[in-house]
């Protein structure tokens, strides 16, 4: 049997794949918390996970009570906020979160999971309450950088979760629910920052992150264990080797030396296939006013923001659905295989989103917007956003898995580094739209966007046909559960 902490890449065998077998002592590490115990943290790390994603879209509506509150012109702010909120990682928001992405996943596996949410939830909290009480630009801007550097380990830390507490058959039915809370915050924060806009102030919504984010530190502190696998953070290493270690700090290695995983094209295929999809999902969501609102004539920002509610709830339930799937489809072909395990055939589970759903969602939308008026022509877009928010997840959830699985031991710092590229991708293909729009209209803009989905399931095939040979080509530290 082949040992659990050699590369996914078998030596001598005829058949290519690994055998599936965890030893007893691995077994055992998952056991060690009880199936509700389970559920507790899944729903802790998820809640975690979604407030930081909440903030994103939850400025927007906002736009107008923050230029009288601050006492400048529209455009400056604008330009401010789009700059945070719109184009991701060319942002201050978005550099500081996906730094502190890095940052944090970094220290999760030196002193483990518990510690870091421990730490970032109050300077979170701490950047929101600043945000609120903000009197000019340049502090909205040092704020957002802090609110977003706090924030930024919420999905990268929740993956590394997953991957203690979860075997890899169940992994990701987890990961589809951990997605389905954590993507919800970007469709509900449009709606909330209107909600505040028009009856409070964007003030009052700034205010209440920081509440919840205060709220969930209490949380984690009173009931999430640590989940890190016994003797395996970094700090457990160097007591073991008899090296000092300053239990309070250490300062390590630069976060971005986990971009190095990148020399795997198994990762980087997967990364970028998600990359489009998600890029062609936000086709739709993110310039929605200029295309179906304009379209239809809807001006107000709550109605807006609620527009946005179809492809939340398809996120919703196609996150979970497509994390079981992906299980089951692991399950089938290893039986196929007599017991062996090729890691990408959970990327199966990502073919039909990546062909149907999204691409034709999208497409349709553009059609629908383009010669359907009216009340009908509103309705069928709903349904196309909707579909969309499906596929976009049913790709998204087993590549995120996948990269769990191949990289276990090393499953928080994969999240991370994946996600930093997926975004950077995203956001500059979310600087095209208005552009394409402007320049070739919203259908052939569809249209193009549809082509961009379809890239996601040619770069999946490629992956599952030939995954071994280029997990062959660099070893970047692959290990399905490592034994610690």
């Amino acid at each position: 049997m082949t040992n659990e902490t050699s590369p996914l890449l078998p030596e001598n065998r005829s058949t290519h794949c690994v055998e599936y077998g965890l030893p007893k002592k691995t077994e055992s590490t998952y056991d060690r918390f009880t199936p509700g115990q389970k559920r507790m943290i899944l729903a802790l790390v998820s809640l975690a996970g979604m407030i930081p994603l909440f903030v994103i879209g939850s400025f927007v509506p906002c736009i107008p009570q923050i230029s009288h509150d601050l006492r400048t012109t529209g455009t400056i702010i604008k330009q401010v906020i789009l700059c945070f909120c719109s184009t991701l990682a060319v942002s201050c928001y978005m550099v500081s979160g996906a730094f502190g992405n890095l940052t944090w996943s970094t220290y999760a596996g030196f002193y483990g999971r518990r510690p870091v949410y421990l730490t970032v939830l109050p300077i979170f909290a701490m950047g929101s309450f600043g945000v609120a009480l903000a009197r000019n630009v340049p502090q909205l801007m040092l704020f957002r950088v802090v609110q977003a550097f706090g924030g930024g380990g919420g999905m990268s830390v929740g993956a590394g979760v997953i991957s203690d507490i979860y075997r890899l058959e169940q992994r990701g039915g987890a990961m589809g629910v951990f997605f389905a809370a954590s993507l919800l915050g970007p469709s509900l924060s449009p709606i909330a920052g209107g909600l505040a806009a028009r009856y409070a102030s964007w003030r009052v919504l700034q205010l209440a992150l920081g509440i919840c984010g205060a709220a969930l530190f209490v949380a984690i502190l009173l009931l999430l264990p640590e989940t890190s696998w016994p003797r395996a953070r970094g700090i457990d290493k160097l007591r073991k080797a008899g090296e000092p270690v300053n239990t309070r700090f250490t300062w390590l290695q630069n976060p971005f030396a986990h971009i190095s995983i990148f020399r795997s094209p198994n990762v980087v295929a997967a990364c970028v296939a998600g990359a489009f999809a998600l890029s062609a999902n936000f086709t739709l969501l993110i310039p929605l006013s200029y295309t179906i609102g304009a379209r239809y004539n809807i001006q107000n920002e709550v109605v807006i923001g609620a527009l946005l509610l179809p492809g939340g709830l398809g996120s919703a339930l196609g996150a979970p659905i497509a994390g079981r799937m992906s299980d089951r489809v692991v399950v089938r072909w290893r039986e196929k295989r007599n017991g062996c395990l090729v890691p990408e055939d959970r990327l199966r589970a990502a073919l039909p989103g990546a062909l149907i759903l999204l691409p034709l969602s999208v497409l349709l939308s553009g059609v629908f917007t383009r010669y359907v008026s009216g009340t009908l022509g509103l309705v069928l877009n709903m349904g196309c956003l909707f579909v969309s928010g499906i596929g976009a997840d049913v790709v998204l959830t087993p590549i995120a898995a996948y990269n769990v699985d191949i990289l276990h031991g090393r499953s928080a710092e994969a999240f991370a580094v994946t996600s930093a590229l997926r975004h950077c991708i995203t956001a500059l293909a979310t600087a095209s739209f208005l552009p394409l729009i402007n320049s070739v209209g919203v259908l052939a803009t569809d249209s193009i966007a549809a082509g961009v989905a379809l890239m996601s399931f040619v770069l999946l095939s490629i992956t599952i046909r030939y995954g071994e040979r280029m997990r062959a080509w660099k070893d970047v530290g692959f290990s399905i559960e490592s034994e610690h």
